[in-house]
């Protein structure tokens, strides 16, 4: 039971991660995969490390956006 809920809050994660709601901002979409990334460690999900590398996966994708925002994309 508990291996079926961090697989499906990882996959939660990841599919927001590379495709977020249709109606979603660049910093609520941020925002949002931050608050996961505590909550899932919070519940025991992932270790720190793992929140610490999901966060980072998050604003790399954030910067990303945001840069191309700034491009005209």
């Amino acid at each position: 039971m508990y291996e079926d809920r961090k697989a499906q809050a990882l996959t939660t994660w990841y599919e927001l991660l590379e495709h977020p709601e249709v109606r979603m901002s660049a910093p609520e979409q941020y925002d949002e995969l931050l608050r996961l990334a505590e909550e899932y460690c919070e519940e025991g999900f992932i270790t720190r490390e793992d929140r610490r590398r999901m966060i980072e996966k998050a604003t790399a994708n954030y910067r990303l956006a945001v840069e191309g925002l700034g491009q005209g994309t």
